[in-house]
């Protein structure tokens, strides 16, 4: 039995969420969201929220239950509240700049790294060290942190590159004379 599949996803007020075609769409304050339902899992909108269940107690049907449940609970999330990730950068000259719908990087490289803002994705830069993403899709906004993590990753000697805020470093010791 799924312990998290079992409990119903609440809708809160201002939320709407309809079932058509195998495509659940949520709407809410910060825009609109859908996703492809799967076929081993029932799902069902009533009086203020949506109940999942696995078709039939096969061992496959039951392995989706619980991921559709909170695929289902990070739409709800996201056109509530909105998803962030907050990058920050380390090291000699190691800067970022937002340029309208472009992120424009400054990493070490003989040049600078251009970024494309995919679509439903906002990115600030308080400072120039620091990347806010922000957006209601949960996967897109994890998805362009992670690209953008790629091109520096952090490394274990000085600690230099591009990190998650609140992410450990395991940091190792230099070589011995």
């Amino acid at each position: 039995m799924s312990r998290i599949g079992k409990k119903p996803v609440a809708i809160p007020n201002g939320v709407t969420a309809n079932i058509d075609n195998g495509v659940l769409s949520v709407k809410g304050p910060k825009g609109t969201l859908t996703m492809g339902l799967s076929e081993l899992v029932n799902y069902t909108v009533e009086d203020g929220s949506i109940a999942v269940q696995p078709v039939d107690q096969s061992k496959k049907a039951r392995s989706h239950w619980g991921m559709q449940r909170t695929l289902v609970s990070n739409l709800i999330e996201g056109v509530t509240e909105g998803y962030s990730k907050v990058l920050e950068m380390k090291g000699v000259g190691y800067r970022a700049q937002s340029q309208g719908k472009k992120l424009k990087l400054q990493l070490g490289f003989s040049h600078d790294v251009d970024i494309d803002v995919p679509e439903g994705i906002e990115i600030k830069t308080p400072d120039q060290t620091t990347v806010e993403i922000s957006g209601i899709d949960k996967q897109k906004v994890g998805q362009v942190a992670a690209e953008i993590r790629r091109w520096r990753k952090p490394e274990p000697y000085k600690g230099k590159g591009i990190k998650y805020r609140g992410e450990y470093i395991f940091r190792k010791e230099g070589k011995k004379k």
